[in-house]
């Protein structure tokens, strides 16, 4: 298992990555994990579906006056702030369960990449040890992601890259604290900003071929916007400190 310092010696001396090799990987492994992407997708459409008609039962869900009033600039930043603000306790819980699932996600991910027996726990870290600390993620992301929207678009597509790594770094390190996997997400996220916002974007493009199947086939796609991160970490950080109970069980059946 990482320390935040091993981490950081990591990170600081990063070697150099190439888009197409990692590139290369994402669709390689894409193929190969595609369905189980698709169920990790469906269950946070599913869980943020419920979320969002349970907070608009009980009257917190943001009201869209746009249509009603006209469309003017200031009644559109009125509408976008007041959305960001009431949209907060339920991005929270969204962005909980979402950081949960994605990760073992990846974990499922590493097991193909290292050749271990697969176990498809979509809950693994729904567990009470690592809830708390999930919660308090989600919570944070929020804040950050909430702050950048309010400054627009480029602080927003800046914070967009080290909010994506809080969820690879949570599932290779859930021992660290909530401020380490933060640090640690800024740190790599700033490091490799450029080839990860590019490789995501290409992803992102990909994965949004999806809606040429009626819509719902984007759900079938666009996990692969979160393969580009996987690799980048698996290349600066890399799978070998693993938490030695994981291993326990293991088999040596290789489905990679």
């Amino acid at each position: 298992m990482n320390t935040f310092k091993s981490l950081e010696e990591k990170i600081n001396n990063a070697k150099a990555l190439d888009f197409s090799d990692i590139f290369d990987s994402v669709i390689e492994l894409f193929k190969k994990v595609w369905l189980k992407g698709f169920l990790a997708v469906l269950l946070v459409v599913v869980f943020a579906i419920v979320v969002n008609i349970l907070f608009s039962l009980i009257g917190l869900a943001p009201k869209n006056n746009l249509a009603s009033n006209g469309f003017d600039f200031d009644g559109f930043f009125s509408f976008y702030s007041e959305t960001i603000i009431y949209s907060i306790p339920q991005t929270i819980l969204i962005s909980t369960i979402t950081i949960a699932i994605v990760a073992a996600f990846y974990r499922i991910c590493k097991q193909y990449v290292l050749g271990e027996n697969v176990v498809d726990d979509y809950f693994y870290f729904l567990k009470k040890e690592y809830f708390s600390k999930l919660l308090m993620l989600g919570i944070i992301h929020t804040g950050i992601a909430v702050l950048a929207q309010f400054l627009f678009v480029i602080p927003y597509i800046y914070a967009f890259v080290p909010l994506a790594y809080f969820t690879i770094i949570f599932a290779n390190n859930p021992d660290l604290s909530e401020g380490e996997i933060v640090k640690a997400s800024f740190k790599l996220g700033n490091k490799k900003w450029l080839i990860t916002f590019g490789t995501m974007f290409v992803a992102g493009l990909l994965g949004m071929l999806g809606i040429i199947g009626c819509g719902i086939g984007i759900l079938f796609t666009i996990s692969i916007m979160y393969l580009p991160v996987f690799f980048i970490y698996k290349e600066i950080i890399g799978f070998e400190d693993t938490n030695e109970i994981e291993q326990i069980g293991v088999s040596d059946d290789s489905d990679y």
